[in-house]
């Protein structure tokens, strides 16, 4: 099994970036954790991170045919980009949503997702562990142990 994880924008500011809401951990460690978390269930992961609406737009186009789901944070973008939920819309891989912070806790303009709309799950507020519950979510879909 083959899966694309997003980040969207400011995610490779972890441990810089409000570290009370997003932790102190940076970058780096969530990245090393999601390969951790993949290994631990047998699948592969391509990882890909952008400040950019349109760059990942196209990474989620470029995942069809390629990949067997999606596991996406899309940061601010989750409450603005109709057009990130309509490319995972048009590749209909399934997706997992996946935020470090509860967002439904926040700002009344942070528990409205577009993106969210095109994944079967949501993963919010358990930090890193959002992403290992995601890849196993979608690891169960293909009979993948978890």
């Amino acid at each position: 099994m083959k899966l694309l994880v997003i980040n969207g924008p400011n995610l490779n500011l972890l441990g810089i970036r409000e570290p009370e809401i997003y932790g102190r951990q940076d970058f780096s460690a969530l990245e090393n954790f999601i390969r951790a978390s993949a290994a631990e269930y047998g699948v592969e992961v391509e990882l890909f991170q952008s400040n950019h609406e349109g760059a990942i737009v196209d990474k989620i186009q470029e995942a069809y045919g390629r990949m067997d789901g999606i596991v996406i944070n899309p940061a601010a973008y989750t409450h603005t980009s109709v057009a990130i939920l309509d490319a995972l819309k048009a590749v209909a891989l399934p997706a997992v949503e996946v935020h470090l912070s509860n967002v439904n806790a926040r700002e009344p303009f942070r528990q409205i997702s577009y993106p969210g709309m095109a994944c079967e799950k949501t993963f919010a507020g358990l930090g890193f562990e959002g992403y290992r519950r995601a890849i196993c979510h979608l690891a169960k879909r293909e009979k993948t142990a978890c």
